[in-house]
Parts: structure tokens; C-alpha cells; sequence
């Protein structure tokens, strides 16, 4: 008699294992989440930055800031 056929087990043949990648963010993440912080900070940090450094510190320091830290999370978060 044949084995009925079940889906669970031809996908679990079939899974690539692949290294599980750890980074500094708490949860697990792939490229799109990490730019999608990335962008989420850069625009939290700058409202921050205008609100109550501007004054004191130019812009331009923020901008670098922020584009170093999206850098920074899309690569090693």
C-alpha cells in the first residue's frame, strides 16, 4: 500500500539551511527591515535635531550622523 502523500514533509526535504544571521537589533531581521529602520531613524533623529539642537549644532551634523547609523544598521543590524 502507498504512503498517502503529505506536503509537510516534501517542504522540510527541500529547506536550504542557512546560517542564521545575529545582529545588535532584537529581532530578526532581513535587508528590507534593516533599510526600513534605517529610514525610520533618519527621520526621527533629524526631527529631534530640529527641535533642539539646530540652533546650537548645523544640520549638516545630523545628516552624517544619520546616514552613518543607516549604514550601520543595514550592514551589521
Amino acid at each position: 500500500m502507498q504512503e498517502p502523500f503529505d506536503p509537510a514533509k516534501v517542504d522540510a526535504d527541500l529547506e536550504v539551511a542557512r546560517p542564521v544571521r545575529t545582529g545588535f537589533l532584537p529581532i530578526t531581521t532581513n535587508w528590507f527591515d534593516r533599510v526600513f529602520v534605517g529610514i525610520y531613524l533618519f527621520v526621527a533623529l533629524e526631527l529631534f535635531w530640529m527641535r533642539f539642537l539646530e540652533q546650537s549644532i548645523p544640520l549638516m551634523v545630523c545628516h552624517v550622523l544619520a546616514i552613518a547609523l543607516g549604514v550601520l544598521i543595514v550592514w551589521r543590524g
